[in-house]
């Protein structure tokens, strides 16, 4: 009788990540997972002690591809804005995960990785040393939120952004002038949170860097 196969980490974390495409961490379980590939949950967590380390660590898998051929060039500013926008594609290429990593975050190699470059990128800034580990907090988790805010929006289906249009539509467009003075006045100009968001990315993150900035000697 022949054994059942055993499955490698990468083998795993290649399923998770494929099953992951089609719905959310919310409904992915080890128990899908394993049916997928064939084998019983017990087999799993000889790999994963637990579905939240499981999770990481497809997580970690997208650092470590969004920093696969990275470069450090330009100045400190243009190295944590390439960055940030390398981490952005990656999670909106795998948008379930963003809210994984900005819940549990991951200590695995590509974490470090991207952990080492945006200090590394500070340290060059001009920054006092003992004011980067704050800047550093804040960078992560100004990136983290963003990344996850879009990942959100990227995951609905074309039925759910109609509906929310029209929602929009309504409650902008309609409001009452006499109870909402302000958004009526300025309802024709205010865009959707789904409308030019890498614009708003990259704006974002330019002030937090300008702050950063301003804290030099």
């Amino acid at each position: 009788m022949t054994g059942r196969r055993r499955w490698s980490t990468e083998e795993i974390l290649d399923t998770a990540a494929k099953l992951l495409r089609t719905s959310d961490a919310e409904s992915f379980s080890v128990r899908k997972l394993a049916a997928a590939l064939g084998t019983d949950s017990s087999s799993l967590y000889r790999h994963f002690r637990n579905k939240t380390e499981l999770l990481r660590a497809v997580a970690d898998r997208i650092l470590q591809s969004a920093m696969d051929g990275y470069r450090p060039e330009g100045d400190w500013k243009q190295r944590i804005t390439a960055l940030g926008l390398r981490l952005r594609e990656a999670f909106g290429e795998q948008p379930q995960l963003a809210a994984v990593w900005g819940r549990y975050g991951s200590g695995g190699t590509g974490s470090r990785v991207v952990m080492e470059e945006l200090l590394r990128a500070l340290r060059t800034s001009g920054l006092p040393d003992q004011e980067i580990p704050a800047c550093y907090h804040r960078l992560v988790i100004l990136l983290a939120a963003l990344i996850s805010s879009e990942a959100g929006i990227s995951t609905i289906t074309p039925e759910e952004y109609e509906q929310g249009m029209e929602q929009f539509r309504v409650a902008v467009l309609g409001a009452d002038p006499e109870r909402f003075p302000a958004l009526a006045h300025y309802a024709r100009d205010i865009r959707p949170l789904g409308a030019d968001r890498r614009a708003a990315f990259e704006e974002i993150l330019a002030a937090q860097l300008a702050a950063i900035e301003a804290r030099f000697p």
